[in-house]
This record gives structure tokens, C-alpha cells and sequence, in this order.
């Protein structure tokens, strides 16, 4: 995958087959060594497909089963069983000042070597927004098409 990568889908389906693809880029370039970014930044208005498209990642993880938005509870971890240990979804959609996102301990998730984090509504972030991660960005179209880009940032 180039550093930066735009598609089209037309459907939630495609969405989550976009997050598997993802995955699984992300596994392979790992087992061949390659060192990649454990930490995704979904950006995107409300109901662009951040959660689908996580869903789709976690399933291209291993993760058997559905994978639930984090809104209210804020962090969900998820046991996996590749080069790393955890999936964290965080979801900041309820903590939009930097000073209620500083007691997460998200620099902590996003240091650990044993982590994939996938932070939605990542704009939030503000410092704490991590030098090396993905940026996954929704834009709507018409109905249920979205123009996503895929950014590594480095």
C-alpha cells in the first residue's frame, strides 16, 4: 500500500471488506519485517462508517466475533492472538476537551508494542495525536457511497 490511498465504496459491505483488507496488510507487512503504524485515526462525520469499517479490521484480526462501538463505555480492548496481543477501540465521540481524553491513558495504549489501537473521531486528540499512525478519512458522497483516503503517516 502507497502512503496514501483513496476508495470508493458503496456500501457498509465494502467498508468492512476495506478494514479486512487493512488487516491484513497490516499482518503481512509485520510478519515480513516491515514495521508499519499499530495506531489507526478514524476521522469522519457521524454514521460515515468509522464502526463498520473497525469491524471489518477487528475481523481481519481474527476476531470472531462482532465487534461492538465503544461510545459509552469509551475503550474496549479485545484478546487477539497475532504479532500482537490487544485490539483497543477507543471511541471519543462523548469526550470532545483535551482534558477529559488526558486520563484514558491513551499515550500509554499507544506506546505499547502489543497494541493495535483504532481511535475514532481522532480530531479530538489534539497533542496527544501520535507522530506515527494511519489516518483513515471518510468523506460522504451520495446514500451509502463514501470516498475514503488511507494516509501512513510517519
Amino acid at each position: 500500500m502507497d502512503n496514501t490511498k483513496t476508495i470508493i465504496t458503496n456500501n457498509a459491505k465494502e467498508t468492512q471488506k476495506l478494514g479486512e483488507e487493512l488487516a491484513a496488510h497490516i499482518t503481512r507487512a509485520r510478519k515480513e519485517g516491515t514495521v508499519v503504524p499499530q495506531i489507526l485515526c478514524l476521522y469522519g462525520e457521524l454514521g460515515a462508517g468509522k464502526t463498520v469499517f473497525t469491524q471489518g479490521f477487528a475481523k481481519g484480526l481474527g476476531l470472531p466475533s462482532r465487534l461492538v462501538s465503544p461510545t459509552f463505555i469509551i475503550v474496549r480492548r479485545y484478546d487477539i492472538k497475532l504479532y500482537v496481543r490487544y485490539l483497543y477501540h477507543v471511541d471519543l465521540y462523548r469526550l470532545q476537551k483535551i482534558e477529559d481524553i488526558e486520563g484514558l491513558g491513551l499515550v500509554e495504549l499507544f506506546n505499547d508494542q502489543q497494541a493495535i489501537v483504532v481511535v475514532e473521531w481522532a480530531e479530538w486528540l489534539g497533542r496527544l495525536l501520535p507522530r506515527q499512525r494511519i489516518d483513515v478519512r471518510w468523506e460522504k458522497v451520495v446514500d451509502d457511497t463514501r470516498t475514503i483516503t488511507i494516509s501512513y503517516v510517519r
